[in-house]
């Protein structure tokens, strides 16, 4: 049964035709993700499925009394809320009925009631079959499976307000899962989760009773998750049976016959012309008005021939191709016995770990195990014990998580030009190359998306010529060809990289050995993340 149906649907910001004819159907229980370039207009049609927008034209249908979940429509919270009572609330009307039934229990005890036994045994019997058949026994295991997967299960206590912005989303995911709505709109789900909380995620939606949409530049979850894959380009879209990587290759053979039908166009149209100018010189030289006739003819047979836009093969990317100014030696950093505390807790335990020249290493582990304070150990010597060594000639580049820290009123040509010593249009012309083209150049900071901190400060590093990168999640917010572009240049960047990742598909295509941080501990293996993976002990 189709439980969502958009059909023409056209919108419209800042003189800009952000969507122009988008249409496709939902069906029951559909897998479906949605991809594009950043500003393809992706949260603009969640928005305008969930009712948050309007659209300019065209009709969006849901199935009747259909409920529809998406993150950025989950109600205010009470500030002085725990985290608890904030999921709790997702159960209001289960919880109304849960203390009737304690208010009956207390009136069946309640010597002064007993003239009323048999009503309130009657009233006790309705609303414990109203409870049962809302799933009210079933709400605690419930709460608790969905706290523990999302790893926010020690967080019950806190007051929503004092938890990180990272933890809020993942409680308000909490509240959107355990809503269960026939309509689930996840944009960007995986930001903020670690590698086992993704994996829990991409289980859980698996079966998940009902259609699920999702946004993702999570080329491996889409894999894990999707059966059918949404692609919105220039405002249109189209729908592919597949998963991603099958949605991937089937674009790219439609792509190869659209331009073989482009060329073989352009062939008759250059022949038709031809035929036009000869049949016109023809006339000129014989003064015959039969071969102006026949042209004028063909020039009608040319006007009604559909003129293809020519396919683009390949769309640009990003640029990125790291300059090294020198060489380091062959032991770039050595790690002998490090440790640190935070607030008592041990977060380094006697580390040790010698990266080499050359080397590839991503380095995992959970949410708080300690991965940012490690990187900061060999750049800041932000450590209690032990000993950081680094190697001669080693230039350390690095790109924090929130991809450029600046201040928020400089423009994006102010803060290339710190870094990177160039004529004002020299450095114009670079920055082209990494997509802020025109007048993006002077947007200010504070007005940059996640996607934009992260490709500016990654321009940066391209001309800064460092030899040793520690890239702190380097794909976060970056849309899939961005993903590539980064992943093709760190292929072929001469120097070493130490990279903090979350991102599965990056970690196995790029990365020759694996770190895991648990428990203050580091585990290493000799290959990607699936061989690291298959090799760790099963708990």
């Amino acid at each position: 049964m189709i439980i969502c149906t958009v059909q023409n649907v056209k919108k419209m910001y800042g003189g800009n035709e952000i969507l122009k004819n988008i249409s496709f159907e939902i069906y029951e229980n559909d897998r479906v993700g949605i991809v594009g370039q950043n500003g393809s207009g992706k949260t603009t049609l969640f928005k305008l499925v969930s009712s948050l927008d309007h659209a300019d034209s065209g009709a969006i249908f849901i199935k009747k009394n259909a409920t529809i979940g998406y993150l950025a429509q989950l109600a205010e919270f009470n500030a002085d809320s725990t985290v608890y009572e904030v999921i709790s609330a997702t159960f209001e009307e289960i919880k109304e009925i849960e203390l009737k039934i304690e208010e009956v229990n207390r009136q069946l005890i309640d010597p002064g009631q007993g003239h009323r036994l048999e009503k309130n045994v009657n009233k006790l019997y309705k609303l414990q079959e109203q409870f049962e058949s809302l799933g009210g026994y079933a709400i605690e295991s419930k709460i608790n499976g969905v706290l523990i997967g999302l790893g926010i299960s020690h967080l019950t206590n806190h007051l929503f307000k004092h938890i990180s912005g990272g933890e809020q989303t993942k409680v308000g995911l909490a509240c959107l899962l355990l809503q269960e709505p026939e309509l689930l709109l996840l944009d960007e789900p995986t930001n903020h989760l670690d590698i086992e909380t993704m994996n829990w995620l991409e289980n859980y939606l698996q079966k998940y009773k009902g259609a699920v949409l999702v946004i993702s530049h999570d080329r491996y979850f889409l894999d894990k998750v999707t059966t059918k894959t949404i692609d919105i380009e220039e405002g249109e879209c189209k729908t592919y049976p597949h998963s991603y990587s099958g949605f991937v290759k089937e674009k790219e053979n439609n792509l190869l016959l659209e331009f073989e039908k482009y060329q073989e166009q352009q062939k008759k149209v250059r022949k038709i012309k031809e035929s036009i100018k000869q049949l016109r010189d023809w006339g000129a030289r014989s003064g015959n008005e039969k071969f102006f006739r026949r042209a004028r003819s063909m020039e009608k047979a040319l006007a009604r021939i559909q003129n293809m836009k020519r396919p683009q093969l390949e769309r640009k990317k990003a640029a990125f191709e790291f300059n090294v100014n020198k060489r380091s030696g062959q032991d770039v950093v050595v790690l002998d016995q490090v440790s640190k505390t935070i607030k008592g807790r041990t977060i380094l335990d006697n580390i040790d770990l010698q990266v080499r020249y050359g080397e590839k290493i991503a380095l995992i582990g959970k949410n708080g195990s300690g991965k940012t304070t490690l990187i900061n150990s060999l750049q800041k010597d932000d450590y209690d014990g032990g000993n950081v060594k680094l190697g001669s000639s080693v230039s350390i580049g690095y790109l924090s998580q929130k991809g450029l820290e600046t201040d928020p009123n400089l423009t994006v040509l102010d803060i290339f030009r710190e870094k990177v010593e160039m004529e004002e249009g020299e450095a114009r012309h670079q920055l082209a190359k990494f997509l802020f083209y025109g007048p993006s150049v002077y947007k200010k900071a504070g007005d940059l998306s996640g996607g934009e901190k992260t490709r500016l400060r990654l321009a940066q590093l391209v001309y800064e010529g460092f030899n040793f990168l520690i890239l702190d999640e380097p794909t976060n917010h970056l849309d899939i060809e961005s993903r590539e572009a980064l992943e093709t240049a760190l292929e072929e960047f001469e120097g070493t990289i130490l990279a903090v990742t979350h991102d599965r598909y990056f970690m196995n295509k790029l990365f020759d050995r694996t770190i895991w941080l648990e428990q203050g501990k580091i585990d290493r293996y000799i290959g990607n993340y699936d061989y690291a993976l298959e090799k760790r002990p099963i708990l």
